[in-house]
């Protein structure tokens, strides 16, 4: 059931950019980023978070929490800013240990004036990570919120717990829209072995939205996450059924606009010099076509600077992570964040 909760609202001036000389766009962005393990540095009993201890393998000091908090700010701040000149309004995460790591990031002084508010839950999942959304209450009031449960079970009937779903309804400005955040099961055993976890993580992503559908016909959807999984995968071509071209959709279908994307080789991360685009962002046609009044897909892109980038070495042109090869460095995240705008006319 969706938990519905009273909204806090704050008036700003929302970014509108000028095309053509006559008409004005008001501008939202909606990003994604997999934090890579952002863990405090407490020893939770009830999880397998040993290693990202200052006793544990990885030495996980203050000190390297800071600096993880630090650049992941300094890369939030700036997603999506090429095209905008503003930081991003709707931000999904994963990887994230709990909701004090979360405020930790959000408080620091490099978004602290942008007031994110947070929606997250607890998941089940054996190492302690989970979802969440971060909003600007200047663009995007939450008026509701749920956890979906994914039941996955292994072949000797043993229950393998993995993250939850998050569903968050609200405004973003005048419009009802819903965001799905979603880490699906990793590749952990190779990707065949793993695959059918990914694909009951889609059946239930699918039911999410049919229930959605069910009530609201006309509902615009945005799902994003990690879905350890590309674009041409079954889970998105045969569960979810996601169109890659907009002359290929219709009333009921899902655009991925990372499709196009990874068929030129571009990429959210890389393995053994592998580019893969598990990091997605999808959503429903009627967010396509555009309508007066409301907002449709402009653009998407995957954020990609120089200084997130590895300029040296074994793991050269990858994601400077925080750790490599058993090794801290100190960099931000083993994946890139992607984006996509929404535009409408200002009359």
């Amino acid at each position: 059931m969706l938990k519905t909760i009273v909204p806090f609202i704050i008036f700003l001036s929302p970014l509108i950019i000028q095309a053509q000389e006559k008409n004005q766009y008001q501008v939202r962005t909606i990003a994604f980023y997999n934090l890579e393990n952002l863990f405090d540095t407490k020893n939770d009993t009830l999880i397998f978070d040993d290693d990202r201890t200052p006793e544990g393998k990885d030495a996980w000091t203050q000190e390297r929490y800071l600096k993880k908090i630090e650049n992941l700010s300094k890369v939030i701040i700036r997603i999506g800013e090429a095209n905008t000149n503003a930081p991003p309004d709707i931000i999904g995460v994963c990887e994230v240990e709990n909701k004090d790591v979360l405020i930790d990031l959000i408080n620091h002084p490099n978004l602290k004036e942008r007031n994110y508010g947070i929606v997250h839950f607890d998941s089940p999942d054996e190492r302690g990570i989970d979802v969440a959304l971060l909003y600007s209450p200047s663009a995007f009031i939450p008026t509701s919120f749920a956890s979906h449960r994914l039941l996955l079970f292994k072949d000797d009937g043993e229950r393998d717990y993995t993250r939850d779903q998050l569903v968050v309804e609200g405004m973003l400005d005048t419009e009802k829209i819903y965001f799905i955040v979603n880490h699906w099961p990793s590749r952990s055993g190779g990707e065949l072995r793993s695959r059918p976890f990914r694909l009951e993580a889609a059946k239930l992503n699918k039911r999410i939205i049919d229930s959605l559908r069910r009530y609201e016909p006309n509902a615009k959807i945005i799902g994003m996450g990690d879905f350890n999984d590309d674009p041409v995968d079954p889970s998105f071509k045969k569960i979810l059924k996601v169109k890659g071209k907009i002359k290929q959709l219709d009333s009921t279908s899902l655009f991925g606009p990372m499709e196009n994307m990874f068929k030129k080789g571009m990429g959210s991360l890389a393995y053994r010099d592998k580019w893969n685009i598990f990091d997605q962002i999808y959503f429903t046609s009627n967010l396509v076509k555009p309508s007066e009044g409301s907002y449709s897909y402009w653009k998407a892109g995957i954020y990609t600077p120089s200084y997130i980038i590895d300029p040296k070495g074994k793991y050269k042109g990858y994601p400077l992570r925080t750790y490599a090869g058993g090794n801290y460095i100190g960099g931000y995240s083993d994946h890139f964040p992607v984006y996509i705008h929404l535009i409408r006319k200002v009359y």
